[in-house]
């Protein structure tokens, strides 16, 4: 039933055909099971494994290296090839897409965690009334239309409609739901606003929060996925994950990059058609075949293989940093999204407030002799923690408290007119509540006050274990007193009392809003001598004037104590003595902001990201912390700024972009208007990151660029969550974003650097080709290069020092591309020398070796030709390995020299020397001893084709390397100039006029 909250109660009951007096009966009950199905969170249908397995290889590049290791498999068969060396390439292709594979489904199938946590929030019994009893039911098997009994403590199995309240009032916790600090006063009457939302429905009990005070009867009115619970698990699995920016920009990148592969391979095999028929290949067919074999070989070099692996350990390494940061990190793609995040929307209640109910102020009546003076004083410590002190006026700590007669009636009042209970919890090493958050700050008060008459009482009350510390003091008062009546707190009265007897002393404490205990007061406390003076309208006007202020320009939920002396004796009372008390003091309470995030939010402007607090708290309540917190800094006028939910839907279309944009606060929400927002914000090229703790938050946790989690929040939040903050502390948001910030930076260099050494591989190839000289290199030397020679330097590129400006430059822009403009220039020239250095050190062993033939470069040229003609040599030389390994090793030192150009993009090697990064520099020697290892043992030589390099090789594979450094430094140096600037400009200028024509 979708309007329970609309109808009146004998509407609801007629509705489901229910008698409130006897319940259900069984055959009703199997009618309506049958009809709403059962109470329970169905099992969503999971993914089967070989569809996740199939999804990590529907990507172009990994397609074409798939295609590549079939064709050389083929191929090695058609030649009748055998051993090791002719399977090994299509068996590392294919063992390394298989580990990518596997990496990706471990991560696909940890992703739907929450939906199962979301389960843990539903009740396990109920208290149901059918065919006349009462009975405890497994909740599951509620059906609406049932009659369930509810109080304090218990948790609400279903969403109910309530028919009975059988206490002075009912109060729930739904901030699970609703993310309210305060619990919610249930009532009767039906609900007439248009559009409600959780908050306006005060007449349901919705399925997972917690009934903190009171008891009641209500009718089932929505079960299983039918419930509030329910909505959120249907909007989370509605949320599709999306791409991260990098992800989404390496994708198109690969795509680029398959298209100009194919067009290259196709390109070098028509080239050399006309070489088809020489006679060193035997036929036209066979040297079809070797041509493709060299296009297959080309595609394997222009793959870079190892980057994705690089990618995955570059962000591992970068989520171990941020858990140092106390940020863990639950998807790996994550890391690199924070660096362009825009748009933080921060929940406000756990987040960037403790969500724990604390007093902060407390005004009582210092002396009335000359005149009225009132005193304020106000307290630290902002958790349930017994942690804290007082300060009076002039900001100077208190030493005993108890010793002022106000405060410490106050603490009396407040430990015994109190129904809730503060206990430590030694597993999760914190303080827990249970019972309704005022009277639990409350107690916490009356543990900062102490007790009276102990000098070493502080350091006394240090020496107790935690357990015992939780409600010490409280406990001390308990057993001073003995509670003997209570009359409970009701809203027309608006307090409640609790009569207590000590000594053979009755006294009344009573606590309530302080316009209904002021109206019942005579007299009034003095804080200076403990005497009792007339309640003048002096005194009257200025406690008023001081809990307007409170109320108001501190925005303090406030409570008034009192106490009367009954007559010896006395066991109950009742309504008629709640009058002619004496006014103890005024309290004033909040959910109080973090002390660390003003400056977080501080960083955050710095850095150009803006902070958006989504509550759903009021609008005023919310204002306030906003002020406190520094996010309406500068501001005088929030109009533009502040927005409730039903403000918001009620703007046109054409205003509400508008709003988007300038929007700070985001007041009385409910969990489709989060993920609402969210999809909003992406919509205007916003990388959104959404915090929060509660179950309310799930959905767009999920939904967010990048959910952050509060490590105290619930399990459905972490589980949707990309990031947990373990410290709870907004400012760790601001380090984990300098830390993304870093990594995309890293990211991009090593990505530069693999990029340019394919290019260096795909130009060695394909000038090899185009000059008809023997291959250059084999497909395994390729492979070798690739996966080992590149990923080690690559890797350790990730550990470049953070920049000191990381955080005073913008956001990077969402379509932004991992190599752009100038830099796809450097890089092109950067890979083109890597080439043509490769392919010299080739041809310089034919020609200029004094281990090689020294043939004329027009033999080399002619070297298919060979067996036709008469030469001075012999043929075999062109199958000799000692060219293809100078080639190689080239190609390895140029680019162990290229992994020193990438410790900075435009900083020079003199500013930013090799030894900043020494796990760069251990990588580039561990990859030449590697190298050396395959030149030198005779097993591994044998594998790669390979053979033992002389001094004279080394010295020209030096010759021909280190000139890589000279080019780049002079590429540096003009992108520090203006011609690097006013080219990428223009390359922009270009992009954003063609993205404006796109749209």
């Amino acid at each position: 039933m979708e309007d329970a909250f609309a109808r009146s109660v004998p509407e609801v009951l007629d509705f489901f055909g229910v008698d409130p007096t006897k319940g259900l009966t069984d055959i009703q009950v199997t009618s309506h099971a049958r009809i709403y199905g059962r109470n329970v969170l169905p099992q969503e249908e999971s993914v089967p494994f070989w569809k996740l397995v199939l999804k990590q290889f529907d990507d172009l590049l990994v397609k074409i290296l798939i295609a590549a290791a079939i064709v050389s498999f083929l191929l090695a068969l058609v030649n009748g090839e055998t051993g090791l060396a002719a399977f090994l390439e299509p068996s590392v292709i294919l063992m390394i897409l298989a580990a990518n594979a596997a990496v990706g489904v471990i991560t696909e199938t940890n992703a739907e965690k929450a939906l199962e946590e979301l389960r843990a929030y539903q009740a396990d019994v109920a208290t149901v009334m059918r065919n006349g009893c009462f009975s405890i039911l497994p909740a599951a098997e509620l059906v609406p239309g049932d009659i369930v009994e509810v109080s304090v403590g218990c948790k609400i199995p279903a969403d109910l409609r309530m028919i009975d309240v059988l206490s002075d009032h009912l109060r729930v916790d739904q901030a699970i739901l609703t993310g309210e600090s305060s619990s919610v006063e249930k009532e009767l009457e039906s609900t007439i606003t248009t559009n409600a939302v959780y908050q306006d429905k005060t007449n349901i009990l919705f399925s997972g929060t917690v009934v903190v005070a009171g008891r009641a009867r209500a009718v089932v009115v929505g079960v299983g996925s039918n419930t509030a619970m329910g909505s959120i698990r249907d909007s989370m699995l509605k949320t599709e994950d999306e791409a991260t920016p990098l992800k989404r920009k390496l994708d198109e990148f690969g795509t680029f990059l398959a298209k100009v592969i194919a067009g290259i391979c196709i390109l070098v095999w028509i080239v050399n058609i006309g070489h088809f028929r020489d006679p060193v290949h035997g036929g036209f067919f066979q040297g079809a075949v070797h041509y493709f074999k060299i296009a297959v070989a080309l595609a394997v070099a222009a793959i870079p293989e190892g980057l994705p692996a690089v990618v995955t350990t570059c962000l591992a390494l970068g989520t171990k940093r941020m858990a140092r940061l106390n940020a863990i990190v639950r998807s790996l793609p994550s890391v690199e999204t924070l660096g362009c995040t825009t748009v933080i929307c921060s929940d406000k209640t756990g987040t960037l407030t403790t969500n724990m109910m604390s007093v902060s102020k407390i005004c009582v009546l210092q002396s009335a002799s000359h005149g009225v003076v009132a005193a304020e004083y106000s307290v630290s410590g902002t958790t349930y923690a017994p942690e804290g002190s007082i300060f009076d006026g002039m900001g100077m700590q208190l030493d005993f408290p108890a010793q002022f007669p106000c405060l410490l009636h106050i603490a009396m009042c407040s430990a015994l007119c109190n129904e809730s209970v503060i206990q430590y919890n030694p597993d999760k090493k914190n303080y827990e509540k249970i019972g309704e958050s005022t009277e639990v700050a409350l107690r916490i008060l009356a543990e900062k006050v102490g007790l009276p008459g102990f000098d070493s009482m502080p350091s006394a009350l240090n020496m107790l274990t935690k357990h015992e510390r939780a409600s010490y003091c409280n406990h001390y008062w308990e057993n001073q007193f003995k509670k003997i009546s209570l009359l409970e707190f009701s809203r027309d009265r608006k307090m409640m009392s609790v009569l207590c007897s000590r000594k053979q002393i009755e006294i009344m404490f009573s606590k309530g809003a302080p316009e209904s205990i002021l109206s019942r007061c005579t007299s009034i406390l003095c804080n200076d001598d403990g005497s009792t003076v007339p309640l003048t309208a002096n005194i009257r006007a200025e406690l008023e004037s001081r809990f307007s202020s409170f109320a108001g320009k501190d925005t303090l939920r406030c409570l008034a104590l009192a106490l009367k002396r009954m007559p010896p004796g006395q066991q109950n009372i009742s309504l008629d003595d709640e009058k002619d008390l004496t006014f103890i003091g005024l309290v004033g309470m909040l959910d109080p902001p973090r002390e660390e995030v003003r400056n977080a939010i501080l960083a955050c402007m710095t850095a150009g990201i803006r902070v958006m607090v989504v509550t759903g708290d009021n609008k005023t309540t919310a204002e306030s912390l906003c002020r406190k917190i520094g996010a309406f800094d500068h501001m005088e006028d929030f109009v533009g700024r502040s927005f409730t939910a039903s403000e918001f839907e009620d703007l046109p279309a054409s205003e509400k972009a508008t709003a988007l944009q300038q929007m700070t606060l985001f007041t009385r929400v409910e969990p489709s208007h989060k993920k609402m927002l969210v999809e909003a914000l992406q919509h205007q090229n916003e990388v959104v990151a959404m915090t929060g703790d509660g179950v309310n938050d799930a959905p767009a946790l999920k939904k967010a660029d990048i959910g952050i989690a509060m490590g105290s929040g619930t399990a459905v939040a972490k589980s949707a969550s990309d990031m947990v903050l373990a410290d709870d502390n907004f400012a760790t948001i601001v380090a984990a974003v300098a830390e993304g910030r870093a990594i995309y930076n890293n990211t991009k260099q090593f990505i530069r650097y693999m990029i340019s050494s394919n290019i260096g591989e795909v130009v060695c190839i394909f000038v090899a080709a185009v000059l008809g000289i023997p291959d250059t290199l084999v497909p395994v030397q390729l492979l070798w290069v690739n996966l080992v020679t590149d990923g080690l330097p690559a890797t350790a590129i990730g550990f470049n020092k953070q920049d000191s400006d990381v955080m005073k430059s913008k956001p990077r822009k969402v379509n932004e591309a991992v190599v752009t403009g100038w830099l796809f220039f450097r890089y092109l020239v950067i890979g083109a020398y890597v080439g043509l250095a490769t392919v010299a050190g080739f041809i310089w062993w034919f020609i200029y070796s004094n281990t090689g033939p020294k043939i004329p470069y027009s033999e080399l040229m002619n070297f298919d030709s060979c067996l036709k003609r008469e030469t001075a040599y012999p043929c075999s030389i062109f199958s000799d390995r000692h060219p293809s390994t100078v080639a190689m090793t080239v190609l390895v030192v140029v680019e162990m020299f290229n992994a020193l150009n990438n410790l900075s993009e435009n900083q020079s090697l003199v500013v930013i020397p090799p030894w900043s990064n020494l796990w760069l520099v251990g990588s580039i020697g561990l990859t030449m001893l590697l190298h050396c290892l395959i030149l030198y043992v005779p097993p591994l030589s044998a594998l790669f084709s390979v053979v033992p390099l002389t001094w004279d090789e080394w010295s020209t594979v030096l010759y021909l390397s280190f000139p890589v450094i000279i080019i780049d430094e002079i590429l540096k140096f003009l992108s520090r100039s203006s011609t690097g600037m006013r080219f990428n400009l223009r390359l922009r200028w270009r992009t954003e006029k063609r993205e404006v024509r796109d749209k």
